[in-house]
């Protein structure tokens, strides 16, 4: 597949999972606005929920934060398609260096909002 790259999407950092450690993937997965990103991505098809799709309680900035947490802990991956962002979680790459850990977080219940919009 041919990709066409353009400046904004080439700012991205995609860090591989087998690169993550594990106390940065705990990091990325105690945060309940990350967690329900992955809860929202893993009942999706893969390159569906752009950015600006999720309904989340944080400020703009705030959601891109979270957003390059998830991809710094190789937890999911983006691509830009015109002016949308697109998501995918990256189960199988992230399963392979920590087995059991996403299955884990998404098999529990939607945790509750934060009170407060950081």
């Amino acid at each position: 597949m041919r990709r066409s790259w353009t400046a904004r999407s080439r700012t991205l950092t995609h860090t591989d999972p087998a690169d993550v450690s594990l106390q940065t993937a705990l990091e990325a997965l105690a945060d309940p606005v990350r967690r329900m990103i992955l809860l929202d991505l893993s009942a999706h098809d893969e390159w569906e929920r752009a950015c600006g799709t999720f309904d989340l309680p944080v400020t703009k900035a705030t959601r891109s934060h979270h957003f390059a947490v998830l991809r710094a802990a190789g937890l999911i991956e983006q691509r830009d398609a015109g002016p949308r962002r697109l998501n995918r979680i990256r189960t199988a790459e992230f399963n392979t260096a920590f087995p059991g850990l996403l299955d884990a977080i998404l098999g529990v219940q939607r945790p509750e909002w934060p009170s407060a919009v950081q």
